[in-house]
């Protein structure tokens, strides 16, 4: 697989915000859409966020949607998940993802994954 690198988990009381990052080599996935998975123990791997090649389209679960903001700067070869008013429930793994066939959106099969960050958030 192509190298993804996550960084920025931690451990964070309920209603907190983290910044995840995801950094990737020499501009691979500058023409690809990226995006976030997560998995808690236990529970299958769920889609987070996407976001295009541009950074023009964007699409959140529900789960998440008005909380968490994905962005990326592809001068910096670096994907973003911002996270804010974190619940208990978004206690997971969270792994950058990194298409290489769509400019839209990542699919789960095509993906190219990261070792993942843990996010622990505590009630």
């Amino acid at each position: 697989q192509v190298q993804l690198v996550e960084s920025g988990g931690g451990l964070v009381q309920a209603g907190a915000s983290l910044r995840l990052s995801c950094t990737y080599f020499d501009g691979i996935f500058d023409s690809y859409a990226m995006g976030w998975f997560r998995q808690a123990p236990g529970k299958e791997r769920e889609f987070v966020a996407s976001i295009s090649w541009s950074g023009d389209y964007t699409i959140y679960s529900d789960s998440v949607k008005g909380r968490f903001t994905i962005s990326r700067d592809n001068r910096a070869y670096t994907m973003y998940l911002q996270m804010n008013s974190l619940k208990p429930e978004d206690t997971a793994v969270y792994y950058c993802v990194g298409d290489l066939q769509s400019g839209v959106a990542v699919g789960e099969s095509r993906a190219r994954w990261g070792q993942g960050t843990q996010v622990t958030v505590s009630a």
